[in-house]
């Protein structure tokens, strides 16, 4: 018998969808490099003719030639942002009760929104790639080619690997984002095996992955620093998200998740938390972006304001997540055990 490579001896099928999703995500993931190279050519232009805000900060990276790397790094990391929100955004769409109206296909937008999964995680795979190979030419350390790999992994790819400055919290979201990204946007692929409800419960958690990613953008991005168009552009692309995000949480596409049809105390009052924390996000995103205030850098104070986050509290943080992950599975497979016992003759 001949196995497919999504088939196991058995006739189980191991990555439901994956091959079809990746031939998709082929086309996606043209798109987004030809974006990836059209804000590279923007950064690289913004060097050469002294307007970077980057070369602000660091004067050092003056020589837009020397540093392609590290701009390629930055384009990269940009694109993947972009992706990440398209992404969110048709995931929020595809889970939310769908409007009167001229409509589009479920299938489509639930077809891309994977795609454009599979196209975020390469991205930001190439953001973290660039800036590692960015690290090991510069060779700030003196090391023989053994030590510059070594230092540049533990520096890019080790969580609390990077030693200083800034980097010591934005890496850290960086890599949580990239680490989580992987088994909760794969986690679809074995539906199969972890059952539907599990599924679901383990997917409602990669609205973490997008939000560390712009929380990393923020404080790392340094094209962003500074008041202008990029930093406002940032800031005002999250409120559609929150409005869909709410939007999800008042009208699902599964109507047995609507608050007035939930069963028993513990699940809604989690979906109560749930609400407050994103009208109160909400709040947060419009008094920002009416007042121009976040805390961002300003232009002769780069380094006046004390960082408020540590990394202890992101870890904390991360530490809180894996312990409500486990949790949100298994009562997701003891509801469907208990639903399982309610069907059965």
């Amino acid at each position: 018998m001949v196995v497919s490579a999504e088939s196991t001896v058995d006739g189980t099928r191991r990555w439901p969808g994956l091959r079809a999703d990746l031939r998709t995500a082929v086309v996606d993931a043209t798109v987004a490099l030809v974006v990836t190279a059209a804000i590279f050519a923007w950064l690289y232009s913004r060097v050469r003719s002294g307007t970077s805000a980057t070369v602000a900060v660091m004067p050092f990276l003056a020589d837009a030639d020397a540093y392609l790397m590290y701009w390629l790094c930055q384009a990269f990391g940009w694109t993947a942002l972009l992706w990440a929100w398209l992404t969110t955004m048709l995931g929020l769409v595809r889970s939310s009760a769908r409007p009167r109206g001229p409509r589009i296909s479920p299938v489509a937008v639930e077809r891309w929104h994977r795609a454009t999964s599979l196209t975020t995680i390469g991205l930001m795979f190439g953001h973290a790639f660039w800036f590692f190979a960015e690290l090991v030419r510069v060779n700030e350390y003196g090391l023989d080619w053994a030590g510059r790999i070594g230092s540049a992994f533990v520096e890019v790819f080790v969580p609390g690997g990077y030693p200083s400055g800034t980097g010591r919290v934005a890496v850290l979201l960086g890599l949580l984002a990239f680490y989580l990204a992987i088994p909760l946007g794969l986690a679809y692929y074995l539906r199969n095996r972890t059952g539907a409800r599990a599924w679901r419960a383990l997917h409602r958690f990669v609205i973490v992955v997008y939000v560390l990613s712009a929380w990393h953008t923020l404080l790392y991005g340094t094209n962003v620093w500074f008041d202008g168009w990029p930093r406002t552009t940032l800031w005002l692309l999250q409120v559609p998200v929150a409005v869909l995000l709410l939007t999800r949480l008042l009208a699902p596409a599964r109507p047995n998740e609507r608050l007035g049809r939930t069963r028993g105390a513990l699940v809604t009052g989690r979906r109560v938390v749930a609400l407050l924390a994103v009208l109160t996000t909400i709040g947060v995103l419009i008094a920002v972006v009416v007042s121009g205030r976040d805390g961002g850098r300003t232009p002769g104070a780069h380094y006046s304001a004390p960082m408020s986050v540590q990394p202890w509290m992101v870890w904390v943080g991360a530490a809180v997540l894996a312990l409500a992950v486990p949790v949100a599975v298994g009562l997701a497979r003891r509801a469907e055990r208990a639903d399982r016992g309610l069907t059965t003759p």
